[in-house]
């Protein structure tokens, strides 16, 4: 492994690499297609080639054929074990600079004061997907969290189809509110455990780290406001992404998010994206 490490990082030392991993990152666990990674950071699809063989190389980046198109993802054992070999002396010495390994809960303060995570759903519009997964963890979470929701260009209002889903289940929606993102960056601004992205638009983005280093995940699911035809079928879009959403956040709420350790618990919500 450790002599791997140094053409790892070779690779990494490019900037357009770099945001090409980045980018992957962020939509870990989907596999991108190359035309979309081009569209997104705006390179030419022979610069794109260039550089994702560079990270195939590597091993940093893992390519599949679907269909006619080939299809690039994270090497996330790769990458966790890239990392590992860089930290290890660091964590045999001095663990406490190497945080990875401890439980989520040695976040909470010391006082005890903190007993619910805040969690943080983005998608673009901040319309209908990032509504349902608010509604959706606030509801089935219990006491456990504060949910919010934004977007990085939210509409002025909520999508009537959306609302229209969520009453049809029995939810509250009278609170609910589409918003900017920037709301939740600041000094007065609730510390994240937890941020997602639902959509692909959103998860392309780059962003400024979030404080306190919240556990993220991709959680892309089609958007339901595209959908077109008929009355039915439209419903049905948004019955969909509602209950895609909702079978994973009850997956999520049923995880011992205060026991398990940081890579672990990273782990188990990159795997609801599947």
């Amino acid at each position: 492994m450790e002599d791997k490490i140094p053409l790892r990082l070779a690779a990494l030392g490019h900037p357009t690499r770099l945001a090409v991993f980045r980018l992957l990152m962020r939509r870990y666990p989907d596999r991108v297609p190359a035309g979309d990674i081009a569209a997104a950071l705006d390179l030419r699809p022979s610069t794109l080639s260039s550089h994702l063989s560079s990270l195939t190389q590597a091993d940093l980046v893992a390519q599949n054929r679907v269909s006619t198109s080939i299809r690039y993802t994270i090497n996330m054992e790769t990458v966790r074990g890239t990392f590992d070999g860089l930290l290890l002396e660091c964590c045999r010495g001095r663990p406490e600079l190497c945080a990875s390994n401890l439980p989520l809960s040695t976040q909470v303060p010391p006082n005890g004061s903190k007993t619910r995570f805040n969690a943080l759903f983005i998608c673009v519009g901040n319309s209908a997907r990032s509504i349902f997964a608010e509604t959706l963890l606030r509801d089935l979470g219990g006491d456990q969290f504060n949910v919010f929701s934004a977007g990085t260009s939210p509409f002025s209002v909520l999508n009537p189809h959306a609302v229209a889903q969520l009453k049809a289940k029995g939810h509250e929606v009278s609170t609910l509110k589409s918003q900017h993102i920037d709301e939740f960056r600041g000094a007065d601004a609730p510390t994240m455990d937890f941020v997602f992205t639902v959509c692909d638009t959103a998860a392309n983005e780059e962003c400024p780290p979030w404080e306190g280093q919240p556990i993220s995940a991709h959680w892309g699911i089609p958007d339901p406001v595209k959908a077109t035809g008929t009355d039915a079928e439209i419903s049905l879009a948004f019955q969909t992404a509602y209950g895609e959403l909702r079978n994973r956040i009850l997956a999520f709420t049923a995880l011992p998010l205060r026991t398990l350790d940081r890579i672990s618990l990273q782990k188990a919500v990159d795997d609801l994206a599947h």
